[in-house]
């Protein structure tokens, strides 16, 4: 995927982090995840946890949901 396609999905994550941070009761972090893992296909979650890997700027909710993302297994 190129740098501008890595960069579109970290906006991505970051409109959604701030949809959540607006909502009550916290865990955004999980309910940014919760969707990404839902609605992103595996390459983009691979994609976006190795652009924040190799040091993309985002803020601590985007960061705190790659922890949550899940990856595709290893072939």
């Amino acid at each position: 995927m190129s740098h501008s396609n890595d960069d579109k999905l970290i906006r991505m994550a970051t409109q959604m982090a701030q949809f959540f941070e607006s909502q009550p009761g916290g865990g955004a972090a999980e309910a940014v995840a919760a969707h990404i893992n839902a609605f992103w296909t595996p390459r983009m979650r691979q994609d976006f946890v190795q652009h924040l890997d190799g040091g993309a700027t985002a803020g601590p909710v985007v960061r705190d949901a790659a922890r949550f993302v899940r990856l595709p297994d290893a072939a």
